[in-house]
């Protein structure tokens, strides 16, 4: 039972375990800070107690989909609140995978790891689609690799690890494909307050029964620690074949980390948004600037908050990420572990205050 288990956990326990000040730029853990609405929402929780303090529906607080369907502009039964939005491509992939002809996944390399190991996990295979060089994925591609084995196609947007943002033409034509050849679109669009670019465009764009978009509060309210996502399914009868297998899976998601982002949905104003987007433009425009200095070649992103990089003569593997932890004091991810096509780059995830820093350190080391 070999399920891909990716690298992210033993590099951020090297980081920490090594000698030395090391910059921790493995996991996209925000640094920011949540809005106040979520301690809020967490301290008025608290009080309520009762029946407050049990199951809340398997399918979500009642007001947190509403909230959530109201946002995005669907029927409220086509939405069910996930642990995390790890969750909801679990519960995409598993429906893509049991009510779609075939059993294979089309997976965009550079891919973020999770999902190679979610459909070897619920029984299926993967091919990759080689994303262009600067991260962004040609539907025509993905046309060529479609075949009748193909139940599932995974698209990530804006996107980890390369930042790339999927505008308009992309995704209208993402989604006619899977009408086209009869296969289920999963739009995970966990990074969508994060455009840089002012191109993003979900799939809830064109109202398709091949489409499902999966989301997560994580990063848009900097609380990975909460575990609250969810799924726009293609229908109610979708939405409730999804909602019956997170019932088995888990019962249930967490009550008071739904309420608290309830809260904070209700509550927090937009300038939180631009001002976390601003800060990491800034990161990234002082990161990219160092890797300059460092001779380095790396792309640029226009959303979400990591960048890729590659060193001459230093490729990206788990051997070499250790040494820079060892030897330059950051630590990153390997290339390999996105996929196939960046095998030789490095990724760091622009999640600290430091990443001036890093950079700096980098273009010493290199």
């Amino acid at each position: 039972m070999d399920y891909e288990a990716p690298a992210f956990f033993d590099l951020m326990a090297y980081a920490r375990n090594a000698d030395g000040d090391v910059i921790d730029m493995v996991s996209g853990d925000p640094d920011w800070g949540s809005p106040d609405g979520i301690g809020e929402g967490l301290h008025e929780y608290a009080d309520l107690g009762g029946a407050d303090f049990q199951y809340p529906p398997t399918e979500g607080l009642t007001e947190l989909r509403e909230a959530v369907a109201a946002r995005r502009g669907v029927d409220v039964d086509r939405v069910v609140i996930t642990v995390g939005g790890g969750e909801a491509n679990y519960l995409a992939m598993a429906l893509g995978l049991e009510g779609w002809p075939g059993s294979e996944a089309l997976l965009v390399d550079p891919v973020y790891p999770y999902y190679p190991g979610k459909v070897r996990m619920l029984g299926g295979s993967y091919r990759y689609v080689p994303a262009d060089r600067d991260g962004r994925l040609d539907p025509g591609a993905v046309r060529e690799r479609v075949s009748e084995e193909t139940a599932l196609v995974v698209v990530n947007t804006p996107n980890n690890p390369t930042g790339a943002v999927y505008g308009e033409r992309t995704m209208r034509e993402l989604v006619a494909l899977a009408e086209e050849y009869e296969f289920l679109l999963v739009s995970d669009e966990v990074y969508d307050h994060f455009d840089f670019s002012g191109r993003f465009t979900s799939a809830l764009e064109f109202d398709s029964p091949n489409a499902v978009v999966t989301n997560s509060f994580s990063k848009t309210f900097a609380i990975t620690g909460f575990r609250v996502g969810y799924g726009v399914f293609p229908s109610a009868e979708v939405a409730d074949a999804a909602r019956d297998r997170h019932m088995l899976t888990a019962t249930a998601g967490v009550r008071p980390s739904q309420y608290a982002v309830l809260h904070a949905l209700e509550t927090t104003d937009p300038a939180y948004h631009d001002r976390s987007r601003r800060t990491l433009e800034e990161r990234v425009e002082t990161f990219t600037d160092a890797l300059d200095d460092a001779g380095a070649e790396y792309m640029s992103p226009d959303g979400a908050f990591y960048v890729m990089a590659r060193f001459e003569g230093f490729p990206g593997t788990e051997g070499n990420v250790r040494r820079l932890i060892d030897e330059a004091g950051v630590a990153g991810m390997p290339g390999g572990a996105f996929g196939e096509s960046r095998a030789d780059w490095l990724r760091f995830a622009l999640v600290t205050d430091r990443a001036e820093e890093a950079a700096d350190r980098l273009a010493a080391y290199f």
